[in-house]
């Protein structure tokens, strides 16, 4: 992250599957929105008030962006954090548009009301010649 850059972190629900597109070199990007509602517990009606929903358009590049397109699905609830950018363009009336949008550096689904199997890539040699956790000594 620079310096300048507005860091944030989201949690929330996905409003539907991630979309995943490559651009012309082969990057790929998901975009996925998360809504984030906030909840209060009333006292005086002994219930839980759900606040004003916000919706966050995100994106997330590259290997993220595939694992997140692979792992995740709409009403998944997630963490995700970033940093916030500003999105200009022109429509074709020539009117002045913007946006905010969260990209996304890292995300992974919430365990508060849910349970949830990792499965790692494997990336050491098959020998695991060079695991550092493959033998019962610590590697430092």
């Amino acid at each position: 992250m620079s310096f300048g850059e507005t860091p944030i972190t989201v949690i929330g629900n996905l409003t539907a599957d991630p979309e995943l597109k490559f651009t012309d070199n082969g990057a790929a990007l998901a975009k996925f929105t998360i809504a984030a509602t906030p909840r209060t517990f009333d006292k005086a009606t002994n219930q839980w008030k759900d606040g004003t929903t916000t919706f966050f358009r995100c994106a997330a590049w590259r290997t993220l962006a595939e694992h997140i397109a692979d792992s995740l699905t709409k009403g998944s609830h997630v963490v995700a954090f970033g940093r916030i950018r500003q999105h200009n363009w022109q429509t074709p009336e020539g009117e002045n548009r913007s946006m905010l949008a969260l990209e996304v550096d890292e995300i992974g689904a919430s365990l508060r009301f849910t349970n949830v199997a990792i499965q790692a890539k494997n990336t050491a040699p098959a020998d695991g010649a060079d695991d550092a956790w493959s033998t019962d000594k610590p590697p430092f």
